[in-house]
């Protein structure tokens, strides 16, 4: 009988990333440095996409 492989997941650090809050409800943690702007409009724009139909 074969064994199960264990996939080790790390989750990232949080104290190396810092938290942008695009609504009310919704937050992303994103690498100090980053423009917290960009990375807001291309959250929405990658969730908007999903409701577009080509």
């Amino acid at each position: 009988m074969a064994e199960k492989k264990h996939h080790n997941f790390q989750s990232p650090d949080l104290n190396k990333m810092q938290a942008v809050i695009v609504d009310f409800k919704t937050k992303i943690f994103i690498p100090i440095g980053a423009d917290p702007e960009k990375a807001k409009i291309r959250f929405l724009e990658k969730i908007n996409a999903k409701y577009v139909k080509p």
